[in-house]
């Protein structure tokens, strides 16, 4: 399984989700390290963002839709400043 997934869906996909009423994160430009002690699912509002993990980098953009699978280890590059509405999906 992709520990990365990137997906796009249309307004009304994301709608029905509910995507919009999710928390808002926003971050600098920066690298940092990351876990992930859940699945996160998040749509890009703006920001560029490269996910480094395996040997393996993912671009990540605006109107993106993006699940990070619960125990990635990866490195955030944030290229310019991000911010994204983001839920975790709990055990």
């Amino acid at each position: 399984m992709e520990k990365v997934i990137i997906e796009r869906y249309s307004q009304q996909e994301l709608h029905i989700k509910g995507v919009y009423n999710w928390p808002v994160w926003e971050k600098e430009v920066s690298r940092f390290d990351w876990y992930y002690d859940n699945e996160e699912h998040c749509l890009i509002l703006e920001g560029e963002i490269q996910v480094e993990a395996d040997g393996k980098t993912w671009q990540i953009r605006p109107g993106d839709y993006v699940v990070f699978q619960k125990g990635l280890s990866c490195i955030w590059d944030i290229k310019s400043p991000v911010r994204k509405h983001y839920d975790f999906i709990m055990d």
